[in-house]
């Protein structure tokens, strides 16, 4: 119906005659003559409807905002005085000969220069309304752009886009699955796929050598900014390889994609190990464009006369460290008590400080409530810390897990408040990973998942499983874990030595995981591989504030759908299908 997409029109179509199709984005009527903006997908150009076509202009003049109309008219420069700059069809306009109306629209819920004075939620639920606005429409054709550019990476590197199975079988691989009942086997389900990890390691026995998907994966958990219980993962295996070459093609991908898709040349990815990223950073996955560190002082804190100081550095599971913030001593007091309130989310109980004022004049020239304990070693502590005048220094002190989180969590918000970015982009690999991590009741569990190969021995693995590191490795940019990985078990003696580390006794490996077990005993390859998240990704490059806005159709953080009312009820005869039957919500609060 169409000749010319609205937003492609430049001065190289003058003189043409052309069809365009869109929406009424804005309508002016200009003594006389009527000024359509009308929008597509690729944007808007402006049409001049004049008096003497009546039928059109009979067209323009009951149009209205959101109407869906057809134009045909000649590409002429618009007027001297009268270019839009800001406008990429801001050189010339459409003089319509013939518009119609393809259909009207009522007045949409809100005007969509508008969206902002309304809440998330209106905009959910008339998505498709929101998703007309030129913001929403690039992220969408950007993330279309990306796509494309990954998969040419892929298929160039002699990867194979094969898709694995939906409907899939319960495993503990983390987070809670999404279940399925099954109607042809009654009483039993099908779980969604957290993520196709075992598959694509079948596809590496099956001797694919070389795998990747764009691939749905489903997690029912407690959502956040940067979390949805139905993501979209870029996953991919290879066989015959060691950590260096995986990464380096993920690396290649990611330098890709920033090239030609935001002209940006990204600089060296250093390899960080994830003790060396706790110890200085509280995260495993750290901010390097803030040139904050978290340094440890536990020693020094040992023999002071303040336990709540003491008791953590003396604990073996416990850590006191300092958070140094030049030219820090400007902050306020309110500053302080709101950074004081905002640790205690991630469990610290409070947060002294420490404000350098004139160091040389030792106590007398330093501010704080803790000070007076500090006597004795505040000058080594300001010398560790590299204190000088008008600096604040930070302090957390509790379970080295409170420490890490709290702090870390601080070195962001103040990275944030203060604007201390030093880069836009800094790219880092996490590696060594311990392979688990100690749960509250003293058991352990997979720190990624117990499919991730260790560097030792099973029998090692098994003597002192605590102290193990794993082969598995994160790509980090801008203290957000773009993906990770890791190289896999490819041996069903090691493999059956993890479950047992995580206390999976042999019958319920063979009950959850025989189908993986068995093909270990068949040639299975070294193998391989890491995952993105394609939301997160898109939400970092184009400096969304949430993965909802790069998503199409995303549900709500309470994992509702409010435009579709998904969840929703089913009928008694479909649940009679199934052999499902619903308690009372009553009785299930009780």
């Amino acid at each position: 119906m169409r000749s010319h997409y609205c937003g492609d029109l430049n001065t190289s179509h003058l003189d043409q005659e052309v069809v365009l199709c869109g929406w009424v984005h804005r309508r002016r009527d200009h003594g006389g003559v009527i000024f359509l903006d009308l929008r597509d997908r690729n944007g808007i150009a402006q049409v001049v409807v004049n008096p003497d076509t009546e039928a059109a202009f009979a067209s323009a003049d009951r149009s209205r905002n959101e109407y869906v109309l057809k134009v045909k008219g000649k590409v002429n420069h618009r007027p001297e005085g009268t270019v839009n700059p800001n406008m990429a069809t801001g050189e010339i306009e459409v003089v319509a000969s013939d518009v119609e109306v393809l259909n009207t629209s009522e007045t949409p819920p809100f005007m969509l220069d508008e969206h902002g004075k309304v809440g998330e939620e209106v905009r959910l639920k008339y998505r498709y309304v929101d998703l007309r606005r030129t913001e929403m429409a690039e992220k969408l054709r950007f993330r279309s752009r990306v796509t494309h550019q990954i998969r040419n990476f892929l298929e160039e590197q002699g990867f194979l886009d094969i898709e694995t199975p939906i409907l899939t079988r319960a495993t503990p691989e983390g987070a809670r699955d999404y279940l399925v009942p099954s109607r042809t086997h009654e009483g039993q389900f099908f779980a969604l796929p957290q993520s196709p990890q075992l598959f694509k390691q079948l596809l590496m026995v099956a001797g694919f050598d070389r795998y990747y998907q764009i691939a749905k994966c489903f997690r029912d958990e407690d959502l956040r900014a940067d979390r949805q219980p139905e993501f979209t993962q870029i996953d991919i295996e290879a066989s015959f390889i060691e950590e260096a070459d995986i990464m380096g093609a993920a690396e290649g991908m990611i330098r890709k994609i920033f090239k030609g898709s935001l002209d940006v040349e990204l600089g060296d990815f250093p390899h960080m190990p994830y003790a060396e990223a706790m110890e200085r950073y509280g995260s495993d996955k750290p901010d390097l464009r803030i040139p904050l560190e978290l340094v440890d002082v536990s020693d020094l804190m040992a023999g002071v006369d303040f336990k709540v100081f003491s008791g953590p550095a003396t604990d073996p599971k416990g850590r006191v460290a300092a958070l140094k913030v030049k030219g820090g001593a400007e902050l306020s007091r309110k500053q302080i008590d709101d950074y004081t309130k905002y640790v205690s989310i991630y469990g610290a109980r409070g947060l002294a400080w420490i404000k350098v004022n004139k160091r040389a004049d030792g106590l007398e020239g330093l501010q704080s409530p803790i000070v007076k304990f500090m006597e004795g070693v505040v000058e080594q502590l300001l010398d560790r810390v590299g204190a000088e005048d008008g600096d604040i220094v930070f302090f957390g002190a509790d379970k080295t897990k409170i420490v890490n989180e709290a702090l870390g969590a601080l070195r962001c918000k103040l990275g944030e408040d203060l604007n201390l970015y030093t880069t836009d982009w800094a790219p880092l690999w996490v590696v060594d990973f311990p392979m688990f991590e100690e749960n509250s009741d003293g058991s352990l569990s997979a720190l990624h998942h117990p499919f991730t190969a260790p560097k030792c021995t099973a029998e090692e693995l098994e003597a002192k499983p605590a102290g193990q590191l794993s082969r598995a490795y994160d790509m980090v940019l801008n203290g957000t874990e773009l993906g990770g990985g890791s190289i896999r078990i490819h041996n069903q003696a090691m493999q059956q030595a993890v479950f047992r580390v995580l206390g999976i006794s042999a019958e319920e490996q063979q009950e959850k995981f025989g189908f993986l077990l068995d093909a270990l005993k068949f040639g299975a390859p070294p193998h391989g591989g890491l995952a993105f998240g394609l939301d997160r990704l898109m939400m970092l490059m184009t400096g969304a504030k949430s993965i909802r806005e790069v998503i199409a159709f995303p549900k709500t953080q309470s994992a509702a759908c409010v435009m579709t009312d998904a969840p929703g009820d089913v009928s008694q005869e479909q649940l009679k299908e199934l052999n499902l039957r619903l308690r009372a919500k009553a009785q299930t609060e009780e």
